[in-house]
């Protein structure tokens, strides 16, 4: 089942490219009416296709110029508790699942490398946690994006 069609799309681009653009001017960009652009922003809204805010705002302009990623190995039956005592970590921006070699990459933000081994050994010391790996991001090098993916158009699995 697609979450988006074509129009769906190019309403997606037009809001990627300026995101502060109203309903009106993406109405008038893509000739559409207003009110088919606002039901279908309002629809795309209820499908969870918009990401958080949160993902636009800049860690480093609150303080915290480091970024990095730690490879954490866990004790798979405490997995859960191990996610809520990560979770709890206000310097954790993202987690996730994973598999092969680690169990959770989590992306941290820290405010120097002190601050960042303090960080490290915060989850370090979370119950059913055995080791970790943390690697610093030197460069972003390909940011968050989706518009290669928007441009492509929408896709459905083959059958």
């Amino acid at each position: 089942m697609h979450m988006v069609d074509t129009t769906d799309t190019r309403l997606l681009r037009a809001i990627a490219q300026d995101p502060r653009r109203t309903v009106v001017a993406l109405a008038q960009k893509l000739g559409l009416s207003r009110n088919t652009v606002q039901a279908r922003m309002s629809r795309l809204e209820r499908k969870g296709v918009f990401l958080s805010f949160e993902r636009r705002i800049s860690t480093a302009a609150l303080g915290y110029p480091l970024t990095a990623f730690i490879h954490v190995h866990v004790q798979q039956q405490k997995l859960a508790d191990i996610t809520r005592s990560i979770a709890a970590v206000p310097e954790v921006v993202e987690a996730v699942g994973l598999s092969g070699q680690a169990d959770i990459l989590v992306r941290v933000v820290a405010v120097d490398a002190e601050d960042l081994f303090r960080v490290n050994g915060t989850i370090l010391a979370c119950e059913g946690v055995e080791r970790c790996d943390t690697s610093l991001v030197m460069s972003e090098l390909v940011p968050f994006r989706v518009d290669p993916l928007l441009a492509r158009g929408p896709r459905t699995p083959e059958a």
